[in-house]
């Protein structure tokens, strides 16, 4: 299973190439060889996917009903603008510059890595996004994670 960690800040260049962050390349390993998918994310941001996670995406997404409109719709709009990357000599992506207008993304920019992808950010995006962390964290924490325990509730045996 794929574990990517890690916020790099980063710029990209005027040709729209990004060098990966040395720590970047790191986790991601043999991985990096076999390329990436670029696409875009459910917010104003890109997401990229090492191929095999891409391939594991894409598996999930061919098992919808495609006699299901909203289905054909999702498909649609998530596999629009993917595009196929790979890693130059430099350790360099050169991403399409649609991508990087759907993204506003000009110079600087924040990857966010995590799970089997890497989010990619303006850092003026990315920045307003943190900026509006709710105050009440701790319930949004308890609404999304409070119920991953219910077997150890069950057996009486709560963590606290």
């Amino acid at each position: 299973m794929l574990q990517f960690l890690g916020e790099y800040n980063c710029k990209i260049d005027a040709k729209g190439r990004l060098r990966l962050p040395a720590p970047l390349l790191k986790q991601l390993g043999d991985l990096a060889g076999d390329g990436f998918v670029l696409n875009r994310g459910f917010e104003k941001c890109l997401v990229l996917y090492p191929r095999q996670a891409w391939n594991t995406i894409s598996g999930d997404i061919q098992k919808l009903n495609q006699y299901v409109k909203k289905n054909r719709d999702f498909v649609r709009y998530f596999f629009r603008g993917a595009s196929e990357l790979d890693l130059d000599s430099n350790s360099r992506l050169l991403f399409p510059r649609t991508l990087l207008d759907y993204a506003q993304v000009s110079k600087e920019l924040v990857l966010f890595a995590y799970f089997d992808k890497i989010e990619i950010w303006s850092k003026e995006s990315y920045n307003a996004l943190l900026n509006d962390e709710p105050s009440d964290f701790d319930v949004l924490a308890e609404d999304v994670m409070g119920s991953l325990n219910t077997s150890n509730q069950e057996d009486g045996n709560e963590l606290s």
